[in-house]
């Protein structure tokens, strides 16, 4: 078994501002296991404020023994080894994950998704996610997403209200919002919460710090809008604490350390009776397929990455009617870009 990886810088197609955070590109670690004559791909997206950097995947990735694993994979073996090389650095494990999970299903001849249970016709529809800019690349990002049947607004509770009124002057197809943890204020944000439920909001990420549970709890229980912890949940152990906070949570397989965690943590979820949404950081189509495998048992699903970036390196799947669709091909299905 053969361990390759190289870094690459993923270009956006317009600058990307959250409620603390903006920038133009994102690091990642292209990540390729082979084995046997197949060739499994996975990718890390670095997003600075999280801490990974091209540094950190290298030094994490120089420690790995791929010759340790054995087809069929045991992802629990294989996870637990992982994390004992180094805590934290959930993307560059996400990586060697994604990974093989696509080298598992070329060698089983089987798609992903079939592998994890999902049936392709739960799709959930994707939505596309505009940052915070100026009323007038505000227009031109929700023009460009024309033909997307939801779109997602990043709000930083500054100037929220004109940022949503500035989407609704070009579309009415319905929003979720993530307030990144910029909200402050209980009865303000409450009454946000009500004026974005007028406007067609169907849910609300991460609206306080996620480390104040309280506030986070108590627009939980006064919202007509599921409240979803996105920045408060991680990885596995994270969904039951959620519970009672939160309606739901958001899924990221950058996150999670991948797609073994992902589906643990969905199945989670399921149990404790909060709902999925499954989302993304700035990726490429392999960590897109990679979530779009699992997005069928979630909820909703905010997987947008090859539509913000100007320079993926992989095809871009076929998406319809707002919807990415899965394939029969094995593995993620990934395809080389046609440029």
């Amino acid at each position: 078994m053969k361990l390759t990886y190289a870094p690459f810088e993923l270009i956006l197609k317009h600058r990307f501002t959250i409620a603390k955070f903006s920038r133009t590109s994102t690091p990642l670690m292209l990540v390729q296991i082979e084995h046997e004559g197949q060739k499994g791909y996975g990718e890390a997206s670095m997003v600075p404020y999280l801490g990974e950097s091209t540094q950190t995947a290298t030094e994490f990735l120089q420690k790995v023994e791929v010759n340790r694993f054995s087809f069929p994979f045991n992802y629990g073996e294989i996870m637990a080894y992982l994390d004992s090389l180094a805590s934290g650095n959930p993307a560059v494990k996400a990586a060697i994950d994604i990974a093989l999970h696509d080298l598992e299903g070329k060698l089983m001849h089987k798609p992903c998704w079939q592998l994890l249970g999902s049936q392709p016709g739960h799709m959930p529809l994707t939505s596309i996610t505009l940052g915070i800019d100026t009323p007038e690349v505000v227009i031109q990002k929700a023009k460009e997403a024309a033909g997307m049947k939801v779109i997602k607004v990043k709000l930083s509770g500054e100037a929220d209200k004109m940022l949503i009124e500035t989407v609704r002057s070009v579309t009415n197809v319905p929003l979720y919002v993530d307030a990144n943890q910029g909200w402050t204020g209980l009865e303000k944000s409450l009454d946000m919460v009500y004026w974005l439920h007028e406007q067609g909001v169907q849910l609300i990420e991460q609206p306080f710090a996620k480390t104040d549970s309280d506030s986070n709890a108590w627009l939980t229980q006064r919202s007509p809008i599921p409240i979803i912890g996105d920045e408060a949940v991680q990885r596995l152990p994270d969904v039951e604490r959620a519970k009672g906070i939160y309606h739901g949570i958001n899924l990221k397989l950058m996150k999670s350390a991948g797609m073994y965690e992902a589906k643990l943590m969905i199945d989670k979820a399921r149990e404790l009776d909060l709902k999925v949404l499954i989302g993304c950081m700035s990726e490429t189509s392999c960590a897109t397929l990679a979530a779009a495998a699992l997005a069928p048992q979630c909820n909703w699903a905010d997987l947008d990455g090859p539509l913000l970036t100007s320079n993926n390196p992989y095809a871009t799947p076929l998406i319809q009617n707002g919807k990415w669709v899965l394939t029969n091909e094995p593995g993620l299905g990934l395809q080389p870009s046609v440029a």
